[in-house]
């Protein structure tokens, strides 16, 4: 899938948190109506059988509940893409990369080969299966990580064990570390440590620039690999560096070279670190330090102030405002603006940003923010993950187009409002405030309340203040420590339950706002069509 993925440090982020985000994006030519759903312990399958490959994989009993965004239609999988287990560990996959003939020469991607003949013929060859793919990743190993860590040494495994048909960048969260994690090949891949202080962005190509092997095939502090990654790199002469350079480049190694990757995947790199980075270096003209076209745009950056829900929002629904490559600009003429692939893109499915917030008692700590459709036209919303259900204007996404629920509703004001850009501009900025202002609400009371459920006082979760190193690993307070406690936390139901009542609040306010802005698009759309006349008939 063509998407965007951005990640945020808890040093680098507003309020201390973890974030990880991606857009999921379809096909072009195709729209994909997502679904956002709890997959109970019960309904997890024990044997997994993936619709597109179809291999087979045996799953652990054990499986946590979790969090999903699966596909509305089936008939090519679950696509489960975003989601937060009971263990506050969250997972967004995947990010689609682009890779060279040299790497995929070495290692080939384990593709489905069809059964030849006829059963019973002497030239018959049998269904040989494929790999795992994006299809398949959130199903089998979110519900069975309890840190982000955790969660590439099992994708890693099964990756080692089964093979991937596909080239993928996969995100992992906790409380405490993001992890980024890049296929290499068919069976090979990389993962490395999100720095603290800082964000990272993800086009569709391969993004690590700096990796520490010696790190990776060691200790693993920082980085992590396949066990023969060495070994596959030199025996296949991958590294491309003049002299023996450290660290070792996975984007030069690995990653693509192509003239396509600069009207499609560098130009957004470009535009998210220029919004979050406005005055560290030149971004425009013929002096800029990076263009949108530059090959050494940075995967990893510091900053230059925290980041915030708000901002995460922005740069994944950015259509290059302010530039001449806005396609609803006034800069630049008609080539320009329709020269780079937007962030924001008509065919987007969903957008989901997970939350994993230190400040907090485990059993209401992460969020789920999620936005359906195109993102310029749609608001981003907060949920609580560790619920029992969903609300139905979120899950009860159907294949029919309708207005009763999110994913269609916001698909049919997109559609309307790129036809009016300027005129309904308004509209959609009140509706995306009104819609943030009262998730933020939603989300300090419904904090409140779930404390007061379990008895505990939320100052005792406030995390130590910068310059105190004190605010490392969990160490927050003695309740936090107690296992016993974070164990009977994650089933206080009364709390579930509390947490399930706002959401259904929240997406009844969502709905609300949502339809009055569908009111207004329309009336406003139909004003501007072009059988229209100025005489009225009363």
């Amino acid at each position: 899938m063509a998407c965007t993925t951005i990640l945020v440090g808890r040093k680098a982020s507003y309020d201390g948190s973890t974030l990880i985000a991606r857009n999921e994006d379809s096909a072009n030519g195709e729209f994909n109506p997502k679904r956002l759903v709890v997959v109970k312990p019960q309904d997890q399958p024990r044997v997994y059988k993936s619709v597109l490959s179809h291999v087979t994989v045996e799953l652990p009993d054990n499986p946590m509940q979790y969090t999903s965004v699966p596909n509305a239609d089936l008939r090519e999988g679950i696509w489960g893409e975003a989601g937060v287990n009971e263990a506050n560990v969250a997972m967004s996959a995947t990010e689609t990369l682009t890779s060279n003939e040299r790497v995929l020469g070495a290692d080939p991607m384990v593709e489905l080969q069809k059964a030849q003949g006829k059963e019973g013929d002497a030239d018959y060859k049998p269904e040989v299966p494929g790999g795992i793919g994006e299809e398949d990743f959130l199903t089998l190993v979110l519900p069975y990580i309890r840190s982000a860590r955790e969660g590439v040494e099992r994708l890693g495994a099964l990756l080692e064990k089964y093979g991937t048909y596909e080239m993928n960048g996969v995100a992992f969260s906790d409380v405490n570390e993001i992890w980024w994690m890049e296929t290499v090949g068919g069976h090979h891949w990389i993962a490395k440590r999100v720095p603290d202080e800082a964000y990272v962005v993800m086009p569709n190509q391969l993004g690590i620039d700096e990796f520490d092997l010696e790190d990776a095939l060691g200790d693993q502090e920082e980085h992590m690999c396949s066990a023969d990654l060495l070994e596959f790199i030199e025996e296949n002469h991958l590294d491309l560096a003049v002299e023996n350079a450290s660290p070792f480049n996975p984007r030069d190694a690995f990653g693509s070279h192509s003239d396509a990757d600069h009207v499609y995947n560098t130009p957004r790199a470009w535009f998210m670190e220029r919004f979050l980075n406005p005055y560290d270096e030149v971004w425009d003209g013929k002096d800029a330090d990076h263009r949108p076209d530059s090959n050494d745009i940075p995967w990893a950056r510091q900053p230059e102030r925290k980041v915030t829900i708000e901002d995460v929002k922005y740069v994944l629904s950015s259509h290059y405002q302010g530039t001449q490559y806005d396609p609803y600009g006034k800069l630049g003429d008609e080539h320009t603006r329709h020269l780079f692939r937007p962030i924001g893109i008509n065919r987007q499915s969903q957008l989901a940003v997970m939350q994993i917030r230190p400040y907090m008692p485990e059993a209401f700590r992460a969020i789920q923010w999620m936005a359906y459709g195109s993102n310029p036209f749609n608001a981003l919303v907060p949920f609580y993950p560790n619920v029992n259900e969903t609300p139905k204007y979120l899950e009860d996404t159907t294949t029919r187009v309708t207005s009763e629920n999110f994913y269609w509703e916001n698909r049919i004001i997109a559609a309307l409002a790129d036809a009016a850009f300027n005129d309904t501009a308004n509209a959609i900025e009140r509706y995306q405030e009104v819609v943030g202002s009262h998730g933020h609400a939603m989300v300090k009371a419904t904090d409140v309340a779930a404390a007061k459920i379990l008895g505990v006082s939320l100052k005792d979760y406030e995390p130590e203040r910068e310059g105190d190193e004190s605010n490392d690993g969990d160490e927050y307070c003695d309740l936090v420590r107690n296992a016993d406690a974070i164990i009977a936390q994650l089933r206080n139901e009364d709390v579930r339950a509390a947490l399930a009542e706002a959401n259904e609040g929240m997406a009844a306010k969502l709905k609300k706002e949502t339809d009055s802005l569908l009111d207004t698009v329309l009336y406003i759309t139909s004003m501007r069509m072009k059988n229209g006349f100025n005489r009225s008939d009363h």
